[in-house]
């Protein structure tokens, strides 16, 4: 993609991913870089930015003798979620009637 993307938008996808169901690191890593280039090592500190922040939560569960750290959104993440969903939806449609030429009356 050749546009630059901030962090909230980054937020707001891994959020998004969240919302549908529960995910270890790495396959919400590949579910992400569906739409933006990133790789595990920019993910996992915006992890523990939206943990921190109460919007995940995380629980352990074994498998093939090691654990795997899965992630879950919270209520305070679902809130944050909703919000950010409105604001894209908001500024899309403002950028693609400037883009695609429509008025904006």
């Amino acid at each position: 993609m050749l546009f630059q993307l901030g962090s909230t938008l980054l937020d707001a996808c891994v959020l998004a991913v969240l919302s549908k169901s529960d995910a270890y690191g790495y396959t919400l890593t590949q579910q992400v870089k569906t739409v933006l280039d990133i790789s595990e090592s920019t993910l996992y500190p915006v992890l523990r930015r939206l943990q921190k922040d109460g919007a995940l939560e995380t629980y352990d569960e074994p498998y093939q003798g090691r654990n795997r750290r899965y992630y879950r959104i919270t209520d305070r993440g679902r809130a944050l979620y909703a919000n950010y969903l409105s604001e894209w939806n908001s500024y899309k449609n403002s950028v693609d009637s400037l883009l695609g030429g429509e008025s904006n009356e």
